[in-house]
């Protein structure tokens, strides 16, 4: 199906929602469920820890996974406020606009959720940051590398919700009903993604294209290192939960296992996600085949 900016804030103005409907009041969190997928925590490989320190540690991941998207957002805001500034007036500026009101209104709703779920859950998680830095550092890259940057965390959120939320019937609704609300407007964002993508490699050469592939794999490796950082401190929030020092070797397992499972959930299903890769496989016929082999290394 061809999208234009005016069909999708059309779409836009037809699923809006306010955070409030969400969450709040007697809207809960079920601390008694997992609230991500098991395929996203991998907590039954760190046999190590009891079936309700593996609850606990699938609460802290997350926590971690919409605290993450919390941190994209500080740059995405800015990336997409600048394209929109960028362009002409009209349905492309009113499309953007749009876009990044409902990414300032999804921050909202993850301070919200955390909010709830620090009183409930009883221990303070660290999460990696400032993201102002993080940001930063980001979009000191290429707009370009940048631009592709967005669009796999797009699709990629999208792939999290169809392929492993949707229908797990064992996660918590309440939470599973807050990924359902972010998922919708993060389908439309996807699309203006690929839009900006198209205009910003409009009569560009392979050689340029191949240079904002590199920039992505640096964000993907500035990233990553993030990553590792996010395990150890989940490692400590764990430990705080549950009450118990982990031994030399079980640390050393939980830090490894948990780095790889936050590498696939944040990056490697990015990179193997059907839609992002059809859309870099469009640009020139190397593209996809980089970003196939990067991937590898990630699952």
């Amino acid at each position: 199906m061809h999208h234009t900016y005016q069909s999708l804030i059309d779409t836009s103005r037809r699923i809006n929602w306010r955070v409030e409907d969400i969450i709040g009041g007697d809207k809960r969190l079920d601390f008694s469920k997992p609230f991500l997928p098991e395929t996203f925590v991998r907590s039954a490989q760190l046999s190590f820890l009891s079936p309700r320190e593996q609850l606990a540690l699938n609460h802290i991941r997350a926590f971690g996974y919409l605290s993450m998207f919390e941190l994209v957002e500080a740059f995405i805001l800015p990336f997409v406020g600048a394209q929109a500034e960028a362009g002409a007036d009209g349905d492309r500026k009113a499309a953007l606009e749009n876009f990044a009101s409902e990414e300032a209104k999804h921050i909202a709703l993850f301070t919200a959720f955390r909010r709830e779920f620090e009183a409930d859950f009883g221990v303070a998680c660290g999460f990696i940051g400032p993201a102002e830095e993080i940001s930063r550092a980001v979009l000191a890259h290429d707009t370009l590398a940048v631009a592709i940057a967005v669009l796999g965390i797009e699709w990629m959120s999208q792939g999290h919700y169809v392929e492993s939320v949707k229908d797990a019937a064992d996660l918590d609704p309440q939470f599973k009903n807050l990924l359902k609300h972010h998922w919708l407007e993060e389908a439309q964002h996807a699309k203006l993604d690929g839009l900006i993508l198209q205009e910003l490699t409009h009569g560009i050469d392979a050689e340029e294209i191949d240079r904002a592939l590199d920039g992505y794999f640096a964000i993907g490796s500035l990233l990553d290192s993030g990553l590792k950082q996010q395990a150890a401190l989940d490692l400590d929030s764990i430990e705080r939960a549950i009450s118990r020092v982990l031994s030399a070797d079980q640390r050393a397992a939980f830090l490894a296992g948990q780095h790889q499972a936050l590498r696939w959930t944040f990056l490697g299903s990015a990179m193997r996600n059907h839609n992002f890769l059809s859309v870099m496989g469009s640009l020139n016929s190397t593209a996809r085949a980089r970003i196939e082999a990067n991937a590898a290394a990630l699952c």
